[in-house]
């Protein structure tokens, strides 16, 4: 993106502004900064695709950064999900760092706080603390611990270090202003001691830091340009200046010397941060601790089931990355928080796939049809596109027999104004063949109809005389004889209602778990499919856009998930 490109969103227009003005001689450096205590939902998205696409866009740079300062909540599997994730979803990281890269880093700039007075060590219990905190009309009281000496809290924080104390009995605050009207700057806690083995240093560190301290540092180490970050940490924004001015990275050669010895190449910077609304879709959930509880209760089957928003789960059931940044495009950036309807991300979906996947047909509630006048051995093979809106998708053979299987659905043995497929003594198109009439219905003995025998115009067939002529309805059909049976998964919206979330009714969003989110089917397809690629995607004609599942498909045994259907139906339920 040039410099006199219109700017799209508020963020674009900071970064233009800055390169005009020679603001850090033009450069842009992002970041994506993610806790490793989950997998990445779809609100995670939106901000991978704003901070790699600024870096992109403004030929700059964005580190992939672990926010690992909580050991009790992390795990390598996150890691690896995680970088999968923003891999799939389309983009590139310059540099792979942790915040636990920086804990030597972290540590000398605490040190340097309390030697000049601006950290003070507190004895007081997390209850005790949010007692002294204060309200937002009424100030706080400062800590009896605020005026310990700085070789007192020098002694303290260094036995911290040393694993001396034991997990809550201290903690290492700054010294800001207890009566400040934002209360995130009432003297808070900057380390904590928790003697937990961490993923990547082990048992080296029985205190961590807290995030609103560790992230500001980490975004100076790697010479961050532009912190983007979601609005709620907007009233931690002067947190996050007032340690960045105490510490003050670039201009401590002391301080600077850790950054090396981290192994770091970049030079210490101050970043500014940014904030902008979140990603929030109706008819869903997106707390981790909501996701994570799903997970954990057995209310879906994994962190990768089709239906939750998460990012693996949505590349499970087989929504393309492509769609996912086109609809965070469309959905744009701004400071006003708001939900987005999912229909707008299907849609999406639908747009990427109309394009993309061939054509195929298959049948997921089959009934037998049998074509009485043609020989039990009759045998053909048809030719039929595989995109009828690109040609450059090539052309298939399809088999073609006496017995076929159709939709259940597209027969009604009592006919109702509208109903224009098949009935008893009626007429419908089969596609690709011709006209067929419906002459009798066999049923069970439970009264069940198991089939329907029918006669072909062959008057009807392409090529013939009669084939121009005209009946109202066309269905689809496979081969009887020469179709796979397989395992097709009919995904939908995991809760039913628009607002997961509301409790105002007693409800919570475990009573509104859509109980047709997931129905399991055996279907009937064309032969080919049994070849077809985990994770291809493909549009079955009529019926929705299906993916071979990236982990159960294989040729012996076929397993297809529904994408989206072909129709919005949620909103057609809804009467839009």
């Amino acid at each position: 993106m040039s410099e006199n490109s219109t700017p799209t969103n508020f963020i674009r227009q900071i970064v233009n502004a800055d390169r005009a003005s020679g603001k850090r001689d033009g450069k842009v450096h992002t970041r994506f900064p993610p806790e490793p205590n989950g997998y990445l939902h779809l609100g995670h998205a939106k901000s991978i695709c704003l901070n790699f696409g600024i870096a992109r866009d403004f030929a700059g740079t964005c580190n992939l950064r672990f926010d690992d300062t909580n050991p009790s909540r992390e795990d390598i599997e996150f890691v690896e999900a995680i970088r999968e994730d923003v891999h799939w979803l389309g983009f590139e990281w310059a540099e792979q760092r942790h915040a636990s890269d920086y804990f030597e880093v972290f540590y000398r700039c605490a040190l340097k706080l309390i030697a000049e007075g601006k950290a003070f060590v507190c004895d007081l219990s997390a209850d005790e603390v949010r007692a002294y905190r204060g309200t937002l009309t009424e100030p706080g009281r400062n800590s009896p611990f605020r005026d310990r000496s700085v070789a007192e809290n020098l002694d303290l924080f260094q036995r911290m270090r040393a694993g001396e104390f034991a997990d809550g009995t201290r903690t290492l605050r700054a010294k800001i202003d207890m009566a400040a009207g934002n209360i995130n700057l009432r003297d808070p806690a900057i380390y904590r001691i928790r003697k937990q083995s961490h993923q990547n240093t082990g048992d080296a560190w029985p205190i961590y830091p807290m995030y609103d301290y560790a992230h500001c540092i980490s975004d100076a180490i790697e010479g961050i340009t532009h912190s983007l970050c979601t609005l709620e940490f907007e009233d931690h924004r002067p947190l996050y200046d007032w340690c960045l001015d105490q510490i003050d990275l670039p201009a401590h050669p002391e301080l600077a010397e850790s950054v090396v010895a981290a192994g770091l190449r970049y030079a210490p910077s101050r970043p500014q941060q940014i904030e902008f609304a979140r990603g929030n879709l109706d008819f869903t959930v997106m707390s981790k601790r909501k996701l994570l509880a799903l997970v954990q209760d057995g209310l879906v089957d994994g962190w990768d089931d089709p239906r939750m928003p998460t990012l693996t789960g949505s590349r499970r059931r087989g929504f393309p990355p492509g769609a996912i940044r086109t609809f965070w495009e469309r959905a744009g950036v701004s400071k006003q928080n708001s939900v987005i309807e999912y229909g707008v991300l299907e849609n999406c979906v639908r747009d990427e796939l109309d394009a993309s996947a061939p054509r195929r047909m298959g049948v997921v509630n089959p009934l037998r049809l049998v074509l009485t006048n043609l020989a039990d051995d009759h045998a053909e093979t048809l030719d039929f596109p595989n995109h009828p809106k690109d040609e450059t998708f090539g052309r298939r053979s399809v088999r073609f027999s006496s017995q076929v299987w159709i939709e259940r659905d597209d027969f009604l043995e009592e006919p109702v104004k509208g109903f224009h497929r098949l009935v008893p003594g009626g007429e419908v198109r089969l596609r690709g063949i011709g006209i067929i009439r419906c002459n009798e219905v066999v049923k069970s003995e439970t009264g069940e109809v198991v089939e329907l025998r029918c006669t072909l115009d062959e008057q009807t067939r392409s090529g013939s005389p009669g084939a121009d002529r005209k009946v109202k309805g066309t269905i689809h059909w496979v081969d009887a004889r020469s179709a796979i049976g397989a395992e097709v998964r009919l995904y939908d919206r995991l809760f039913n209602v628009a607002d997961p979330d509301d409790d105002s009714d007693g409800k919570t969003y475990r009573d509104h778990l859509n109980p047709d989110s997931r129905r399991v089917v055996r279907a009937w397809l064309e032969a080919d499919l049994a070849e077809a690629a985990a994770e291809s995607t493909w549009q079955f004609e009529r019926l929705g856009y299906f993916v071979a599942d990236r982990h159960d498909h294989s040729t012996a045994q076929p397993v297809f998930n529904r994408v989206v259907t072909l129709r919005d139906t949620w909103a057609r339920a809804a009467g839009k």
